[in-house]
């Protein structure tokens, strides 16, 4: 197929590799003023248009802009789109209402659900990634999906409303954990550890390792799983003398992980009470 990519940042700019690498012919992207330099790099040959133009002669033509401009650059491209093409965007949590100007195009999106924070990166990890597919009907489907198994992605059909949902988990399965793991820096630093990214990357390895090999449930270790109350306190009284803004993540962490340890059944009886009652002395 015949491909554009308006808006050719990080991913776009992957997707486009890929789908050339697949035998798809790129035939323009569009973007800012870091575009030109990044088609050069990675998309030799391939024209750097403005918006309109770059959708004119494409049979997909994929918006990777931020969220907040998918709407203003679909509009722009729709009256230039050619009979019987398609339009897609890639963003994980806008819906398809983003592209109601291209009403009488085949509409649908396409997200990686991986962390691409640079083209290279994004080249290498998208391939092997689940791909959520959003789409109008099971012709767009089927593009949405035979487009990502190109990128060497795994597609699943994603319903247009579920999407702010998908992409708060992967908030939480990919921005906090790199938030969380910036927290625990800092505190084993302020507690003498030496290279503390390095300390910690192997639990953290091995826990996600864990999570994979037998789910969350019993992948949960520490205090909060135990009922360690005594713990719990220690810990709480810890971060507040050094880290007060951490009491706050640390209870609301422990609450979820007493949950999960109830519904995996690993709690001791007298656990939970115990562990709450700590917990409520610092909410």
């Amino acid at each position: 197929m015949d491909i554009s990519v308006v808006g050719a940042g990080r991913v776009g700019t992957a997707l486009a590799v890929l789908w050339r690498r697949a035998g798809h012919r790129i035939v323009a992207v569009a973007g800012g003023s870091a575009t030109a330099e990044r088609a050069a790099r990675h998309l030799p040959g391939v024209p750097v248009l403005g918006n309109a133009e770059a959708a004119r002669d494409a049979d997909v033509v994929l918006i990777a802009t931020p969220d907040a401009a998918i709407r203003t650059a679909c509009a722009v491209v729709a009256p230039a789109l050619r009979a019987g093409a398609a339009v897609i965007h890639a963003s994980g949590a806008t819906g398809l209402y983003a592209l109601e100007s291209a009403a009488g195009a085949r509409r649908l999106s396409l997200h990686p659900l991986q962390t691409c924070p640079t083209v290279e990166a994004a080249v290498d990890r998208i391939p092997g990634a689940a791909f959520a597919v959003t789409a109008l009907d099971d012709e767009g489907f089927a593009l949405g999906s035979g487009l990502a198994i190109d990128a060497g992605g795994s597609p699943f059909r994603l319903a247009d409303e579920a999407k702010p949902l998908y992409h708060a988990a992967a908030v939480f399965a990919s921005n906090y954990l790199v938030t969380v793991t910036a927290l625990a820096e800092e505190l084993e630093r302020s507690a003498g550890v030496p290279d503390p990214l390095v300390a910690l990357a192997p639990l953290q390895a091995a826990t996600l390792s864990n999570v994979l090999r037998v789910g969350p449930a019993e992948a949960l270790t520490g205090p909060a799983v135990r009922g360690d109350a005594a713990t719990v306190a220690k810990n709480l009284e810890a971060l507040n003398a050094s880290a007060p803004e951490a009491v706050r993540p640390y209870v609301a962490l422990a609450d979820l992980a007493l949950a999960l340890a109830e519904r995996g059944g690993r709690l001791p009886a007298d656990g939970r009470g115990a562990v709450e009652e700590v917990l409520a002395r610092w909410r």
